[in-house]
C-alpha cells in the first residue's frame, strides 16, 4: 500500500449512504467503491438504488442496494440488519437524503404568510429527522464497535439563507448544528474514534433545482441562476465530481483528527461579498 492509499484509501470499509440513488450521492457511491469501499446504497426508490449498485458491480466494485425510508426507524433498522448480514459491520454513514418542497417555497403565488405548516414540517422532517434517525440506527452500531465516521450533507443555505426557501435553509442550519452536537456527544460518551462532520455543497444542478436555475425550454440561465453564477467566483455550478475529494478526505485516515466541522464546497460563494 503506497502513501496516498494509507492516507486516503477506504479499502474494505463498509459505507452506508442514504439517498444513494440520487445524482450527487450516486456519484459519491461510485467514487467510494473505486476507493475500495464496500457500499450499501440506500434509497426510498429501490430502482434508483439498484441502478447505482449495478454500476458499481459492473465496474468491479462491491455494492448492495436496499430500500430505506429515512423517516422510518423500522425501515432503517431493517436496512442496517441487511448490511450487517452481508458485510458484518458499518464503518461509514453518509446522510445524503434531503431536499426541499415547492409548497414550502415562497413565490409570486405563495407568500411567506401563507406557507402551509405541513409543507414546512415536511422539509424539516426530511432534512433533520432524516439525518438524526439514521445516525441513531447506524451510530449505535458504531458506538458498540468503538469506531466509525458519519458524514452529513448540509448546505450553503446553513451559512447564509437564500431567498424563497426559509424551511430548507433553517432545516440545513439545524443539520449543521446537529453535526457539531453529535460529534461531541459520540466522542465523549462512546469513543474518540467516532467522528462526525458535514459537507456544505454550494450550487449543484440536480433534478430538484434544475428548472429553478435554468430554463426548461432553452437551457439558458434563469435570473436566479445568473445571480448565483455572478456570486460564485469560480463562475460555474458544481458538478458531482467536485464533492468527491472532500468526501474522501473526511472519511479517510487523513482526517483522523477532524470532527465537528462543516466544509463548504461552493466555488467560493461563501467568500464573496458581492462587491
Amino acid at each position: 500500500m503506497d502513501y496516498i492509499d494509507q492516507l486516503f484509501g477506504l479499502t474494505g470499509q463498509v459505507t452506508v449512504i442514504t439517498g444513494g440513488g440520487g445524482v450527487l450521492c450516486g456519484a459519491i457511491s461510485r467514487a467510494l467503491a473505486r476507493a475500495g469501499a464496500r457500499v450499501a446504497v440506500l434509497d426510498l426508490f429501490p430502482a434508483a438504488a439498484q441502478a447505482v449498485a449495478d454500476d458499481i458491480v459492473a465496474a468491479g466494485g462491491t455494492a448492495i442496494a436496499l430500500p430505506a425510508d429515512v423517516l422510518s426507524r423500522e425501515s432503517l433498522e431493517t436496512a442496517r440488519d441487511a448490511v450487517l448480514a452481508r458485510f458484518g459491520r458499518v464503518d461509514v454513514l453518509i446522510n445524503g437524503a434531503g431536499g426541499n418542497k415547492k409548497q414550502a417555497t415562497t413565490s409570486a403565488d405563495l407568500s411567506f404568510f401563507d406557507l402551509p405548516p405541513d409543507a414546512v414540517q415536511w422539509v424539516f422532517n426530511l432534512n433533520l429527522l432524516g439525518t438524526l434517525l439514521p445516525s441513531q440506527v447506524f451510530g449505535q452500531h458504531m458506538a458498540e464497535q468503538g469506531t466509525g465516521v458519519i458524514l452529513n450533507i448540509s448546505s450553503m443555505n446553513a451559512f447564509r439563507p437564500l431567498t424563497r426557501i426559509p424551511a430548507y435553509s433553517a432545516a440545513k442550519a439545524a443539520v449543521s448544528n446537529f453535526t457539531q452536537w453529535l460529534a461531541v456527544h459520540l466522542a465523549q460518551e462512546y469513543s474518540p474514534r467516532i467522528r462526525v462532520n458535514a459537507l456544505a455543497p454550494g450550487f449543484f444542478l440536480t433534478e430538484q433545482n434544475r428548472f429553478l436555475l435554468t430554463d426548461e425550454a432553452t437551457g439558458a440561465l434563469t435570473p436566479r441562476g445568473q445571480t448565483i453564477i455572478d456570486h460564485t467566483p469560480l463562475g460555474r455550478f458544481g458538478e458531482p465530481a467536485d464533492l468527491i475529494g472532500a468526501t474522501l478526505w473526511l472519511l479517510s485516515p487523513a482526517a483522523g483528527f477532524v470532527t465537528g466541522i462543516v466544509v463548504p464546497v461552493d466555488g467560493g460563494f461563501s467568500a464573496y461579498s458581492g462587491v
